[in-house]
């Protein structure tokens, strides 16, 4: 496990295994950011025409190292890019980045730009998620996620004798630690984290938050689902041989100023039901449970950070397969609530376990309703696999897009039109329509139906279907696999609560 500082020290004189420092582009130029003063002038005029020599430019996600041979006492320097005038976002891809270019070292010192609070939580957040890696299954691989990398790692800062960067410095690898166990829960393979024991592994999470940090768990299995008449849950989860669960989690401070209620799809494995996916559909399904994995995680860090916000989270989860017994095309079913649905598409499952939620949600009587589900392939092809969509009430929704500015997630809001409003209550023979098969604006449309049940309470819906799960390899402090995308986003939203 690495163990991080806070120290005020001289990247040039620290005896660190590694010490890190960043590049900024300038015009043609390439110069050594804030923070990295002391190594500029120990390499003097040389420095330049090396990078050059090395075609280093500076670039986000570019990297060199270079043995110092004495320049400076750290043996080894690794320059990691972060383009024209870096923001936090710059700085936490960059962190992540030099995480994953250092191997064998016991030490490591980060001389990235750290002056303002803002800026240690960003590279610390950075540095320890890009160093995830997810080895329970490899051979000797512990179980969960695993470092790659050092013991130590120091992060020098001009202001690290300030509570506000000690205290920015905790939180973030507070925060991290909630992205990665919620990237854990989605690594998983299906087969092993099915409804039932997702439900199991939640309620234990739940027990081991620590002294004073109460978080009450329920479950409600098959039987006490089918006597809620949660019909989505049920509807969706019948084809499985592992009966559905929903879970709720309640945080309640006495000192709430606010009470947030959240909401997660967690659709174990997704098949497609009887509207099945193509076999090149499937192969990444275990993901379908980013949603629900996110909500939980983020209850669990807003309560380890002690906010002063009431939060309510719903977790519907169910197995979507294929059997005899499985939902139909065509079907009528009854969502929690009482609102009949006529089903046209059993690969849209994940609108009908959410709206038992959603109404679940309702009756907590929050303030504000936020869910989050790997939902529509249409958002993907929308805003493609690193933006999320957000969808919902104008308010929430602009509160949403900046707090995701703040934890470094691509956000973008979408619309939802009248017309489309229209093509949700289209069925000829119930309330509501599931899907009606009309290629355009199927994100819109899940999100429309999903309105239908928040029982006009402010509200959004984030999207989260492409940035839920990197197929490709890793970039900046995001690496393969489950992401744990979202759960920053809504713990800084739930701090703007705080300071609303």
């Amino acid at each position: 496990m690495t163990t991080y500082h806070l120290r005020s020290a001289s990247p040039a004189k620290t005896r660190s295994d590694v010490v890190v420092v960043g590049a900024e582009q300038s015009g043609k130029d390439v110069r050594l950011a804030a923070g990295a003063e002391d190594v500029t002038e120990a390499y003097g005029r040389k420095l330049r025409p090396l990078l050059s020599t090395l075609g280093f430019g500076g670039k986000p996600g570019e990297v060199v190292k270079l043995p110092t041979n004495g320049v400076i006492s750290s043996p080894l320097l690794v320059i990691v890019g972060l383009g024209e005038d870096p923001g936090h976002v710059a700085l936490r891809r960059a962190a992540g980045v030099a995480s994953r270019s250092i191997s064998n070292a016991s030490s490591v010192a980060l001389a990235l730009p750290a002056d303002t609070p803002e800026r240690v939580r960003a590279v610390a957040e950075g540095f320890d998620l890009g160093a995830y890696t997810f080895t329970a299954y490899k051979h000797n691989g512990a179980k969960g996620s695993k470092d790659k990398g050092a013991n130590t790692v120091a992060l020098l800062s001009p202001i690290a004798r300030q509570q506000a960067a000690v205290t920015a410095m905790d939180e973030a690898l507070l925060v991290a630690e909630a992205v990665r166990d919620a990237r854990d829960w989605v690594n998983v393979p299906a087969a092993d984290l099915r409804p039932p024991e997702f439900a199991d592994a939640v309620t234990a999470a739940g027990k081991k938050l620590g002294r004073g940090v109460k978080v009450q768990v329920k479950v409600f299995d098959e039987k006490s689902l089918a006597e809620l008449g949660c019909g989505g849950i049920l509807g969706v989860g019948r084809g499985s041989s592992a009966p559905p669960r929903m879970v709720e989690l309640t945080y309640e401070p006495a000192d709430a100023v606010a009470h947030l209620a959240l909401v997660g799809k967690g659709i174990t494995y997704d098949s497609g039901g009887l509207s099945i996916k193509p076999a090149s559909g499937m192969t990444t399904m275990k993901c379908d449970m980013a949603g629900a994995a996110a909500v939980v995680q983020a209850t669990f860090a807003i309560a380890k950070l002690g906010l002063p916000i009431k939060v309510s989270a719903f977790a519907p989860m169910a197995e979507n397969m294929v059997s005899g017994s499985a939902m139909r095309p065509g079907d009528v079913i009854t969502q929690y609530g009482g609102t009949t649905i006529e089903v046209m598409n059993t690969d849209a499952e994940g609108r009908l376990i959410l709206a038992d939620a959603i109404v679940r949600a309702t009756e907590s009587k929050p303030d504000v309703i936020i869910d989050v589900a790997t939902l529509t392939g249409h958002m993907v092809i929308a805003l493609g696999d690193r933006v999320a969509g957000v969808l919902g009430s104008d308010e929430v929704v602009g509160a949403v897009l900046a707090a995701g500015d703040s934890a470094g997630e691509g956000l973008w809001p979408m619309p939802i039109p009248d017309a489309i409003v229209d093509r949700v209550k289209s069925s000829k023979i119930a309330d509501l329509l599931q899907h009606d098969g009309i290629r355009w604006g199927g994100g819109l449309f899940a999100a429309a139906y999903l309105r239908e049940f928040t029982a006009g309470l402010p509200w959004a819906h984030l999207d989260i279907a492409g940035t839920a799960f990197n197929t490709g390899g890793p970039y900046g402090h995001v690496t393969s696999g489950g992401t744990g995308f979202a759960v920053a986003t809504l713990v800084d939203y739930a701090r703007s609560l705080v300071d609303a």
